[in-house]
């Protein structure tokens, strides 16, 4: 659906993408993430078509975007960060304006305008004016008019930037939603959003993609990965579980938790367990962490900056 090849942009002396390559099938929630100003939007709009690549080639469907971008954008709805809106118009009458743009005319525009409105839960502000709609109505308008044309490709640039909580959750479920279908991919830096909706993660720093896994198999990179958080009362607690064969280390916690880090993300849950039966430990809670994204997402990005800097 979404094939990119080496991938370049510069800005004048400044690389902003530098030799990007990925491949996207059908089905997948991509979250494409990075810190500010590692070259998401930039990478977002060149496929889109929105900006051409100083070097490299986006295939949209087997179309390349930069030689035939009108028959590439077919198949896109793209939502920018600051997606332009009439804010004058009515929300109904928005959506039907480029319903128009699209092509669309008599009741074939009007039918994909009601589908958007109902897709995007717009029945209570349909009639409003752009300019009395709060944030989250105003991104939910954003998203219906990436949908008129019903793409098989949707590229969301921060979709929920300065929502509240339940505005946020109300849009990652429309997406999750329309996701089935067709490739949603998104640029973020919110890792919160690529664990509650993604199917796939990469995360670009300083212009490369530095991984690209499942958000679960990002998360096992982490050093907490299979830590085991441990509440007990007993003798020799911290040094009993150090001895464990899987166990690199122990932290004691200032509120009496004992950690217990394994080696290479190993599982050490089940003998730490036996450890504590065999020595009658009085176990009040024992947790075992999934992994951090963020970690991950700091310990990358920051080893990029650094390398980053060097060659600088």
């Amino acid at each position: 659906m979404i094939k990119a090849v080496d991938l370049v942009k510069d800005f004048g002396k400044r690389r902003a993408v530098d030799g990007v390559s990925f491949e996207v099938e059908k089905g997948t929630v991509l979250g494409f993430l990075g810190p500010n100003g590692a070259g998401k939007t930039t990478t977002i709009r060149m496929v889109a078509g929105f900006l051409p690549p100083t070097e490299g080639n986006v295939f949209v469907k087997g179309i390349n975007v930069a030689s035939d971008p009108v028959a590439a954008q077919k198949s896109i709805g793209y939502m920018p960060e600051t997606t332009p809106l009439y804010e004058d118009m009515t929300v109904s009458g928005f959506l039907r304006f480029l319903a128009e743009v699209r092509g669309f005319s008599g009741t074939e525009r009007n039918s994909r305008v009601e589908r958007a409105i109902e897709r995007c839960f717009l029945h209570p502000v349909r009639n409003q004016t752009i300019d009395t709609l709060s944030k989250g109505y105003r991104q939910r308008t954003c998203l219906a008019q990436t949908l008129l044309h019903d793409p098989d490709i949707l590229l969301l640039d921060e979709p929920t930037e300065g929502l509240d909580p339940n505005q946020k959750q109300v849009v990652r479920d429309m997406i999750k939603e329309m996701a089935s279908e067709r490739v949603v991919m998104l640029s973020t830096h919110v890792l919160e959003e690529v664990e509650a909706i993604c199917t796939r993660a990469i995360i670009i720093s300083a212009g490369k993609v530095v991984a690209d896994d499942t958000p679960a198999a990002l998360k096992a990179r982490s050093p907490k990965y299979n830590a085991v958080t441990l509440t007990a009362e007993g003798e020799g607690i911290a040094d009993k579980l150090g001895k464990l064969p899987g166990v690199k280390e122990v932290h004691a916690l200032e509120d009496g938790k004992i950690v217990a880090f394994p080696k290479a993300g190993k599982s050490i849950a089940a003998d730490v367990l036996g450890t504590a039966q065999q020595n009658q430990w009085k176990v009040s809670d024992i947790k075992v962490d999934e992994g951090r994204l963020d970690d991950v997402f700091r310990q990358i990005t920051s080893t990029e900056d650094s390398k980053k800097k060097e060659v600088a």
